[in-house]
């Protein structure tokens, strides 16, 4: 065989392997590969984290690589939707977070450093629930009523503690107040474990709280339930009426959601969304979920859930704006 038909050959084969191994790289990388970050927007310990927990553990047999939770308090949740807003859309950076981080901070904080509508994209609903106004058995309050009472007749005396400006305790509070002509100084927290930490050790005497967080306190009497918002009484609270059973018409549900970096496939997304509703209908999930304190939403597609986030942000930010409570 003389050299010059070697040497054809030789560029041949060279090019078929070439070839293939550009057609290699080019292969998009199967989805999930490796593990994936869930950002939750609240403190160690709080509702948010517990719920994403219950999510986590699960989701992570089912996509066959770790759910690892990350949370970031502070802001309202404005720092752990900052982060995920920010990340690459590739399916490996996830946002949990409360119905009052998504929809509230916008009007609340008109200049974010990211857009939420365009920046996240929603991708399923996890647990629908209201939450708890509660106070320390120190002030004797039994219900709304108590503490409208003494707020009335003590002015400027009763402040109350939330986990953080634009939360929806907040908002929930400062609507109590208008509707009553209330005047109660607001302590906002970073997280809601140092709120209620302070709630238990009287520090502060009412406080608007997640649904989970203070129920182990109110089995061993260190706090007192006043009042639960939502359409209805949720499963670990059925002695507790809700606001509007008070006399005081706030029925607007609160959820957790995860959302995920705008760009990120719409097949991913799609795949997300059915994983997790399905999990939450097991015997396991369910009934954890109820557990503490919230119950399993309907089903529902990503751009079902997009859709009913859009009807939420009506209700909170109309509220917001009512209260005056946006930046100047």
């Amino acid at each position: 065989m003389n050299n010059t038909l070697i040497q054809r050959r030789t560029v041949l084969l060279g090019g078929m392997l070439l070839g293939a191994g550009v057609k290699a790289m080019a292969a998009p990388e199967p989805w999930p590969s490796r593990p994936i970050r869930l950002v939750v927007a609240g403190s160690a310990g709080a509702g948010g984290d517990i719920f994403a927990r219950l999510i986590a553990e699960p989701l992570s047999r089912t996509l066959k690589q770790p759910v690892v939770v990350d949370a970031k308090p502070g802001a309202n949740g404005l720092i752990a939707c900052d982060t995920v807003a920010k990340a690459p859309g590739d399916g490996y950076t996830l946002l949990f977070a409360p119905s009052s981080s998504i929809l509230i901070n916008p009007v609340i904080h008109p200049k974010l450093p990211y857009n939420a509508e365009t920046d996240l994209v929603p991708v399923t609903q996890v647990g629908a629930a209201g939450i708890l106004l509660m106070t320390n058995p120190s002030t004797g309050f039994k219900n709304l009523a108590d503490m409208v009472a003494y707020a009335k007749s003590h002015p400027g005396k009763l402040a109350y503690g939330s986990w953080g400006t634009g939360s929806s305790g907040h908002l929930a509070m400062e609507g109590i107040k208008a509707h009553y002509g209330l005047d109660m100084p607001h302590v906002p927290y970073k997280t809601i474990v140092t709120e209620v930490t302070d709630l238990i050790a009287n520090n502060i005497s009412v406080a608007f709280t997640d649904i989970a967080s203070p129920i182990p306190h109110m089995r061993n009497g260190r706090l007192v339930a006043l009042g639960q918002t939502g359409s209805q009484r949720w499963p670990a609270t059925q002695d507790v009426p809700t606001l509007a059973e008070q006399g005081y018409k706030f029925e607007a549900d609160g959820w957790y959601g995860v959302f995920a970096p705008a760009g990120t496939p719409t097949a991913i997304i799609d795949r997300l969304n059915e994983e997790i509703n399905r999990l939450q209908k097991t015997d396991e999930v369910r009934q954890k979920i109820e557990g503490q304190n919230m119950i399993v939403p309907p089903s529902r597609t990503a751009k079902q859930f997009a859709a009913s986030v859009k009807k939420d942000a009506a209700i909170w930010q109309g509220l917001a704006k009512v209260t005056d409570l946006s930046e100047k």
